[in-house]
């Protein structure tokens, strides 16, 4: 990983631009609530409980999907890298997952309208991601097949070879970036608490496919 600041373990791009997209997704958040019929104490006590708990989450998804990354020589876990963060390694349906189920006994527990600060919620999440994805790009990681496409992204190996791929992190980024402003216009539309967050899975998981696929 691209390291920013040699401090400790050390302070990463990764983590910096994650964060950046956190705070402007927040922000935004906080100024959209009144239209959910919230309030912005509402939407950071909330984000303040989804954060560590969908970093947790989408620490545990990454481990269990790519578990042989931590086995050691004899094939048994390495239990002590399973949560060594600073290397790298979280998975965003781990975080999407934990951050809802977090949302949701949140808003039980306030008496507030889930599916409102979804709605209200899952704009500032398109930003977060849009912008959380180059930290993949700082990482050289998460980018797609073999490829001479005009998108083409050249990548250095040890040997000093140049290999180009498909830069899918850039393609998510634009993907995120579309639906934001999708979502930002539908929300003048809105019918139903809930067709905002609806919106959003349709939208990412549709570029999730395509970009994987």
């Amino acid at each position: 990983p691209s390291k920013a600041l040699n401090i400790g373990n050390g302070i990463y791009w990764y983590g910096i631009i994650i964060a950046a997209g956190m705070l402007l997704g927040l922000y935004f958040c906080m100024k959209q609530a009144p239209k959910y019929g919230l309030s912005e104490d509402n939407v950071i006590d909330t984000v303040l409980w989804v954060i560590p708990f969908s970093i947790i989450g989408a620490r545990i998804y990454y481990v269990l999907f790519y578990l042989d990354l931590f086995r050691g020589s004899d094939g048994s876990i390495n239990w002590s890298s399973t949560y060594r963060i600073w290397d790298g390694g979280l998975a965003i349906y781990g975080g999407i997952i934990a951050g809802f189920l977090t949302a949701y006994l949140f808003s039980r527990r306030r008496k507030i309208s889930f599916w409102a600060l979804a709605d209200c919620c899952v704009q500032g999440l398109f930003i977060g991601q849009a912008i959380g994805r180059w930290g993949n790009f700082m990482n050289r990681e998460a980018h797609g097949a073999v490829t001479d496409s005009f998108f083409k992204m050249g990548l250095v190996d040890a040997s000093g070879a140049v290999t180009y791929y498909h830069p899918t992190f850039l393609y998510e980024s634009v993907w995120n970036l579309v639906g934001f402003l999708a979502l930002h216009f539908l929300t003048k539309k809105r019918r139903f608490d809930g067709q905002i967050m609806l919106s959003y899975l349709a939208w990412y998981g549709l570029g999730r496919v395509w970009i994987e696929g």
